[in-house]
């Protein structure tokens, strides 16, 4: 059997999934964060571009970002019989992968080209994200909107860490940042 929920059932729904997902969405991001550190002594010893932002404001922009991406799911996964509600989950879910996997891959690995690809990754499948959220429910492609400028940003400043790094920052004889004795 097909049928719409009441409005009165999905507010509450959503108010729900909003106490699930939004703390889910805020420590997945916490914890994608600590697959890297800018603290290392590589991404220290980089040249910073021009428009690269106080270190505190990532953590002030992602944690408010997070916060209206996990609302918007919630919006999305509470809309009971709305058309096309599994698959913008499922497109969710394979761009939020990208977006957990830039730290590691740009911290952690330290490897800058790599991370400009994974974040055209994120841009392109949060094109998508919006497009399939916007057909669910308007709210949740617009909720999407601030992070779709920062992603864009973070893009851009990827690039331009390349552009003033084009050694890859610098290293060891043996490759590593840091060397450690026992």
């Amino acid at each position: 059997m097909n049928f719409l929920a009441s409005k009165a059932q999905l507010r509450a729904s959503f108010l729900r999934w909003s106490l699930f997902l939004v703390p889910l969405i805020v420590l997945l991001g916490f914890l994608g964060g600590q697959m890297g550190s800018p603290d290392t002594a590589w991404f220290q010893s980089l040249a910073k571009p021009a428009i690269f932002p106080p270190p505190a404001a990532f953590a002030i922009v992602w944690t408010i970002l997070y916060i209206m991406i996990g609302f918007a799911l919630a919006l999305v996964v509470s809309a009971w019989g709305a058309v096309g509600r599994g698959l913008a989950i499922i497109v969710f879910a394979v761009h939020f992968v990208g977006n957990l996997a830039w730290t590691a891959v740009f911290f952690g690995m330290q490897n800058m080209t790599a991370g400009l690809a994974v974040l055209c990754y994120a841009v392109v499948t949060l094109i998508a994200v919006i497009a399939v959220f916007w057909r669910v429910r308007r709210n949740a492609a617009l909720l999407l909107l601030p992070y779709f400028v920062w992603v864009c940003f973070a893009t851009v400043l990827n690039y331009q860490f390349i552009a003033e790094n084009p050694d890859g920052g610098q290293r060891g004889e043996s490759g590593a940042v840091e060397r450690i004795e026992l």
